[in-house]
């Protein structure tokens, strides 16, 4: 039997808090929410490594590290409303719910979207809310939101996302005209009107499909 919990530890000390994350919040609830459970069985024996897995459906669970960096950037205090966009498994929005009062993550794949329901159900997460629906539209009868985050990678910043933000609420999100690659950054609304843009850093997603992302 694989010790999942030594794994985990060990995973968050040589994967995340070595690259520079400090935030306390992040690495406790990344020790904390069990990974290997949101992988097929099939996976599961490789739930720590560093790398994203594939869940079915040509999408994939994040690399921890991510996960904790894009968690991290978004400056969560507590009790916050979060919006993910991009549920996948459901284990980024686990991570949320650690932190998070009430996290709405939308899924475009209705089978993803009804096995992390079921999932986040069982593990105890019920301030998450899943929505199958095109998350480039993101969750209006919820918004406006503390913090969004976006686990696809689009072509742009969808509008509509940036207009369901509250102010001084952020946005964290890869984009750019390359599905290949990406630039990671943190959006913040500083008035009705104004957004400001920090660059994080380069990565590569899954392509965002959407009414406001890529065409299916």
């Amino acid at each position: 039997m694989m010790d999942f919990a030594k794994l985990r530890g060990r995973m968050v000390e040589r994967q995340i808090a070595a690259r520079g994350v400090r935030s306390a919040a992040v690495l406790a609830a990344m020790r904390k929410v069990p990974r290997e459970l949101f992988l097929p069985d099939r996976l599961r024996e490789h739930a720590y490594e560093d790398a994203p897995l594939p869940i079915g459906a040509d999408q994939t669970i994040s690399q921890p590290y991510m996960v904790a960096l894009m968690t991290e950037a978004l400056i969560l205090q507590g009790g916050e409303t979060v919006l993910e966009i991009g549920t996948g498994s459901g284990y980024a929005a686990a991570v949320l719910a650690e932190l998070a009062g009430d996290v709405h993550t939308v899924e475009r794949i209705q089978q993803l979207a009804e096995e992390a329901a079921v999932r986040l159900a069982e593990l105890g997460y019920h301030n998450v809310h899943v929505h199958q629906a095109d998350g480039t539209l993101g969750w209006p009868e919820h918004a406006p939101y503390d913090a969004i985050v976006v686990t696809a990678g689009g072509p742009d910043i969808p509008a509509t996302l940036k207009r369901q933000l509250m102010v001084r609420g952020r946005l964290v999100i890869p984009f750019g005209a390359d599905q290949q690659a990406q630039e990671l950054v943190r959006v913040t609304r500083t008035s009705d009107d104004r957004f400001e843009t920090e660059d994080i850093t380069g990565v590569r997603f899954v392509p965002l499909i959407g009414k406001e992302g890529w065409l299916p």
